[in-house]
């Protein structure tokens, strides 16, 4: 840098400071500075190639990126580094072209140009280093010691079709003790078309198969709870492992209830149950309020609230958090089996809306609400196929089946009804359906109906 005097008006030491923000070298070029001009010129257009290029060639791949905690630090690094580098150009320019020292107003004028176009380099920089610090901090806080085994660099979901998630709605209420899983419904994704079929389970299944081991030994001809004071429903299987260690043998507090749930579920269904995630339902109204609300479509006015004190009229609309979860909640002149395909079109409409801009304008409230509300075992080696694979699961339709009366009746579930459902369920998604023998092996055809009536 140098403070050599020079000729140039205020007029002209602005235009020239703002022509180096937006292209580097200008200022220099002006005052006949060609070889370092030239240099910074050509910086600066491999910098925008470079970025140009990454958007709009790498998107999706870029968004995956974006949850790998080393690639967010990298680009908190690079963003800090480009930002500093393009201030000291901007500096660099004004110390150049500045009025001489006899113009007091033309440099003060030219001074507080400069510092105004640092601060707009700065200032978007640092929320950008923000959003990737916030971004890491989620992904460390929710994935940290989750494991998983070896996967293939052409194939992250070692040759599985299809990879199945158990989402679950949890709901602690201050008069009772634990945690009660009232929402419990497995996603079956296909790996690599994004079709998704929901199998949704009603908390009431009584009398439910448990995996073989400890939990089978304890309930040898279903799970029946602990005593008069529970009615062994499902739903409360998983506050049972927690309180008792010996059901899930080397398994820590936190994880007892997800893996003996996860077990239970896959015996269920007849299909493996890979990895689950867990929402507080006070947390996912949160979550709903930092995206603005959630559209849904109302098929039927809805009473809410402990007192009565609240109605969700009929017709499409955005709700609140509040609202969204007594939308998926409330039980008022209906029953268990309604509230369920209500939450099926929330998870649904929810998947559907958060697209990226919703989530970047509410980062820091998503990545709050999230912390706090969502438990899971996914691994983060899994984060960017899953993040390329929920692309492609939002451009598939979404189907869903759900295990209630009186296709099954929760009191005396048919098994073998259930796991033919989902079979078939998952036959008839795959495009095909299965052969005659297939079906004779099975037994008799279910009635499966795949119920897609979420607007």
């Amino acid at each position: 840098m140098t403070g050599r005097e020079n000729n140039f008006g205020p007029l002209a030491g602005i235009a020239l400071t703002v022509g180096s923000a937006l292209l580097w070298g200008v200022a220099h070029l002006a005052t006949e500075r060609r070889r370092t001009g030239l240099a910074l010129m050509a910086a600066y257009v491999l910098v925008l190639a470079v970025t140009i290029t990454a958007v709009t060639g790498f998107g999706p791949r870029l968004l995956s990126l974006a949850v790998q905690p080393v690639w967010l630090t990298v680009l908190t690094i690079t963003l800090a580094l480009i930002a500093f580098a393009w201030s000291v150009v901007i500096i660099w320019s004004f110390i150049l072209v500045r009025p001489p020292r006899g113009d007091t107003v033309g440099r003060a004028l030219t001074a507080v140009v400069a510092a105004a176009l640092c601060a707009l380099i700065l200032a978007p920089a640092a929320y950008a280093a923000r959003l990737a610090y916030l971004s890491r901090e989620v992904v460390t806080t929710l994935f940290a010691g989750n494991s998983a085994s070896p996967i293939l660099a052409q194939d992250p979901w070692n040759g599985a079709q299809r990879i199945n998630f158990l989402l679950i709605g949890a709901d602690a209420a201050p008069n009772r003790p634990g945690v009660r899983t009232d929402s419990m419904t497995v996603a079956s994704v296909d790996t690599v078309t994004g079709a998704t079929t929901l199998f949704g389970l009603p908390r009431n299944l009584e009398e439910v198969r448990m995996p073989e081991g400890p939990a089978r030994h304890r309930f040898p001809y279903g799970f029946t709870g602990e005593g008069p004071g529970t009615p062994g429903l499902l739903n409360e299987v998983f506050q049972y492992a927690e309180d008792h260690p010996e059901m899930v043998p080397g398994a820590r507090k936190g994880h007892r209830g997800p893996i003996l749930l996860k077990r239970t579920i896959s015996d269920i269904l007849g299909i493996p149950v890979d990895y689950y995630a867990m929402v507080d339902m006070h947390g996912f109204a949160e979550i709903i309020d930092a995206m603005g609300g959630v559209k849904v479509t109302i098929k039927e006015p809805i009473v809410y609230g402990k007192y009565r004190e609240g109605l969700l009229a009929a017709g499409t609309r955005r709700l609140s958090g509040e609202e969204a979860l007594w939308y998926g909640r409330s039980r008022t002149d209906s029953d268990d089996y309604v509230r369920m395909g209500r939450q099926k079109c929330l998870l649904n409409a929810v998947a559907k809306q958060a697209d990226p801009i919703t989530v970047l304008n509410s980062f820091e409230e998503l990545a709050s609400a999230t912390k706090r509300a969502i438990a899971t075992d996914l691994p983060q080696v899994l984060l960017p196929p899953l993040i390329e694979l929920a692309a492609e699961v939002k451009d598939t339709r979404i189907r869903s089946v759900s295990f209630v009366p009186p296709l099954i009746s929760t009191a005396d579930p048919d098994w073998r009804l259930i796991r033919n459902t989902v079979t078939e369920a998952l036959a008839r998604r795959a495009g095909h359906q299965p052969g005659a023998q297939a079906r004779q092996n099975r037994g008799p055809a279910s009635p499966l109906a795949l119920d897609a009536t979420c607007a």
